[in-house]
């Protein structure tokens, strides 16, 4: 399990396993966000899966799949309101964390400087420059 702390209350992940979750959960993650639609994996990692194994382990548990190239206004919006309903720490994850980490600069712009958010995202290895204008955009949108 790698792993990537991109706030004290944040982190994401490449794809996880049910056994992972217990260990998440003794590490003191209460909520898990699934980013990863179940088409792009096999019925042992699905949402269904996953959310059985958060549930035995004490953690609250969301799907929010994120399929390549759509990060529409719709799922920043349920990204958005999810991180404002849940409890933290939060470990978000898809099939590398990229999405999870672009979902999260997203929900953060506006509140966040956008240099901060990108200087953020490096440091757990995400390269958002690329995002900037949609972080530039989102800003001005709120």
């Amino acid at each position: 399990m790698e792993l990537r702390q991109i706030t004290p209350e944040f982190a994401v992940a490449p794809q996880i396993t049910p056994e992972d979750v217990a260990e998440l959960a003794r590490m003191g993650y209460r909520t898990l966000i699934n980013n990863r639609p179940d088409e792009e994996i096999e019925a042992q990692l699905d949402s269904r899966a996953m959310a059985e194994a958060a549930a035995a382990s004490g953690m609250a548990y969301i799907h929010l799949p994120y399929y390549p190239g759509a990060l529409t206004p719709d799922l920043v919006a349920a990204f958005e309101a999810t991180m404002t309903q849940i409890e933290g720490p939060v470990l978000a994850y898809c099939r590398s964390g990229t999405r999870s980490s672009h979902l999260w600069a997203m929900s953060e712009a506006g509140s966040r400087p956008i240099d901060e958010i990108v200087s953020l995202a490096a440091k757990a290895g995400y390269d958002h420059s690329g995002l900037v204008p949609l972080l530039a955009q989102h800003e001005a949108d709120r």
